[in-house]
């Protein structure tokens, strides 16, 4: 965190006033902070200060947090965002780009989950043998005995 510059505070937002505006909690600023998704400056007081900048940084997060993107690849695509401006709506474009074809992947997955879910509960014992959910094939039986993961988590 930089300390203020002699410059009038007006344009400048205190950390209840981004919270306010933002919806999102006092705790979950300095959080964001820490991780350097969002940055602030120190007054001679010690009071963090922050630029209208980080309203749109704010507002990034929380609607890739709601397509279920991960905090570390929101901060990795943070890096290639300008530090001090507004993202700019080709800055939001190259973001959601970056992003597009894991969405792509995430909603077939749900597509497909979706499509399956009746059959596999419809089969009444979820078994290993024929669950088309699980174990579509019997294709985990090929790999021996014991638990298997049909995915890995990245």
């Amino acid at each position: 965190m930089d300390r203020i510059p002699a410059t009038p505070l007006g344009k400048l937002l205190t950390v209840g006033e981004v919270a306010e505006r933002s919806g999102i909690a006092v705790s979950a600023l300095h959080f964001y902070e820490t991780r350097g998704l969002v940055s602030s400056i120190r007054t001679r007081g010690n009071q963090r200060r922050y630029g209208r900048d980080v309203l749109r940084r704010l507002g990034i997060i929380k609607v890739a947090q709601r397509v279920g993107i991960p905090l570390a690849e929101i901060q990795a695509a943070f890096e290639s965002l300008p530090q001090g401006r507004t993202p700019t709506a080709a800055d939001w474009q190259t973001l959601s780009a970056r992003w597009k074809d894991d969405l792509d992947a995430r909603i077939s997955r749900l597509s497909l989950l979706r499509d399956r879910l009746t059959g596999c509960i419809g089969c009444g014992c979820l078994s290993v043998d024929s669950c088309p959910l699980r174990n579509p094939g019997d294709r985990l039986g090929k790999e021996g005995p014991g638990a298997r993961l049909l995915e890995t988590e990245s």
